[in-house]
């Protein structure tokens, strides 16, 4: 099909992750016939070099820790190490098992599928392969790769991205992360969890420093507990081998030396030759407006190409976005405060609005009210030995507009979160549901109780 140059799709799609998929599955529900061009693995980044792996390890890493430290719940185990190989054949295959089912989905919504190296030709038109596609609207999908500092060379072995180091066949003695965000504190509690003496750089004076400075702080804290080591404030100057692994170098002459040094800065856009189609860039990204379009009429972007957040489940609601405006639908702009955030490691940092320092900005600082729930009083979390706090962000008399949570399994909790803020919710109107006990979930529930100013399991 795609062969034939008489052939025009209502859509053809330049990249096969998670905002590609999304619009291709949902503008095939709606009735446009569509192409989707995917150079690699359909599910992108997310499925084969991102979320899901990096969970697969997390997990992993949890299961050892339980294990040494099953004594204290009267259970008897013996911990006998990790055998890497075992790791990566359960990681691949929880990878393998959805990239099947993702591609039954695509055949089902009878999507045309083309696998090859895609270049956007102009704005109708993506050449795969010596192949024309053309397309009524093409949507760029081509998600990111991992970024590295000028200067410094990844070789894949001493020096690693986050892609070789889902693959190493090893367990390193010690790595060195260059970078505190959330890549870089998830293989840090990964590591740690495997037996690796980790110390992570960060530039910026917190760790995820995305995130509320209080759960960044209570992330510190946790991982100070954990014997995680990390150095904030000062930036990466160089790196050099040793005879056994690689040393770095801070911009204060500070030094660090350890087996591996995994670069985890951030990713950056796929977006070579966009510009020559006349779509308007910004330092690599594709610019785009609330619906996802371009300055190109027939061009729109998703993912990780456009300035919005680096998150599969965002490129996802970008994608389906895309595919019901073209179907003639009316969708919502996406509140990307309203976007539910949350990092994997021991403990998990969970948030969705906006944090306390955000909120003084815009509402000022004697209209922002800010309540912290600590879990000690929270039963099933006393359960589980896990330690954190609930904050609430809540405009005075108005709405709770962030809700930040540091703990296990606090992943778990921000989907009513991410209620909470999307349905502008007040303390008072959290405060009479009624959550189930003994949950970490009614945790949400007795912090608002204490924000509307009826405490019961929290001091006043």
């Amino acid at each position: 099909m795609a062969n034939d140059a008489s052939t025009v799709f209502d859509l053809v799609i330049l990249g096969g992750g998670s905002g590609g998929y999304a619009a291709a599955l949902r503008a095939s529900q709606l009735g446009l016939d569509v192409a989707l061009i995917e150079k690699g693995k359909v599910g992108g980044t997310c499925l084969h070099n991102g979320c899901i792996p990096t969970k697969a390890l997390l997990h992993a890493g949890e299961v050892a820790d339980q294990t040494r430290e099953s004594a204290q719940f009267g259970v008897k185990a013996t911990f006998e190490g990790i055998d890497i190989e075992a790791v990566h054949k359960y990681k691949d295959d929880v990878i393998s098992g959805l990239y099947k089912g993702l591609q039954g989905l695509i055949a089902s919504r009878k999507v045309t599928y083309i696998e090859g190296e895609g270049r956007l030709s102009s704005p109708t038109s993506v050449d795969v392969d010596g192949r024309r596609v053309e397309g009524r609207h093409v949507l760029l999908a081509t998600g990111s790769v991992p970024k590295s500092v000028p200067g410094l060379d990844i070789d894949g072995d001493r020096i690693i991205s986050s892609d070789h180091a889902l693959k190493l066949n090893r367990v390193p003695k010690s790595a060195i992360i260059l970078g505190g965000g959330v890549i870089g504190v998830e293989f840090a509690s990964a590591w740690k969890s495997f037996g690796t003496e980790v110390t992570v750089i960060e530039g910026l004076k917190h760790l995820v420093p995305a995130e509320d400075e209080n759960s960044s702080k209570l992330l510190e804290r946790a991982f100070r507990k954990r014997g995680i080591k990390f150095n904030l404030g000062t930036f990466f100057d160089k790196a050099e081998y040793t005879q056994d692994g690689v040393r770095v170098t801070l911009a204060d002459g500070k030094t660090f030396e350890a087996e591996v040094l995994l670069v985890a800065i951030g990713r950056g856009p796929v977006s070579q030759g966009y510009e020559e189609a006349g779509v308007a860039m910004d330092r690599g990204y594709v610019l785009v407006d609330e619906y996802m379009r371009t300055n190109v009429e027939t061009v729109s972007a998703v993912g990780d190409l456009v300035p919005t957040l680096q998150l599969a489940h965002v490129g996802f609601a970008e994608g389906i976005l895309v595919a019901e405006r073209l179907a003639g639908e009316r969708p919502v702009p996406i509140d990307y405060d309203g976007v539910p955030r949350v990092t994997y490691c021991h403990p998990e940092v969970a948030s969705v609005g906006i944090s306390e320092a955000k909120a003084k900005e815009i509402y000022g600082a004697d209209k922002v009210v800010a309540l912290k729930y600590n879990l000690a009083g929270n039963g099933k979390s006393k359960i589980l030995k896990t330690a954190g706090e609930i904050k609430l962000v809540q405009v005075k008399d108005g709405a709770v507009v962030g809700v930040h949570m540091v703990g296990d399994r606090m992943g778990e909790q921000v989907g009513e979160a991410q209620l909470i803020y999307n349905w502008e919710a007040l303390p008072a109107e959290v405060a009479q549901l009624i959550h189930a006990h003994p949950t970490q979930n009614e945790a949400l529930g007795e912090a608002h109780l204490a924000l509307a100013g009826k405490p019961l399991h929290s001091h006043d």
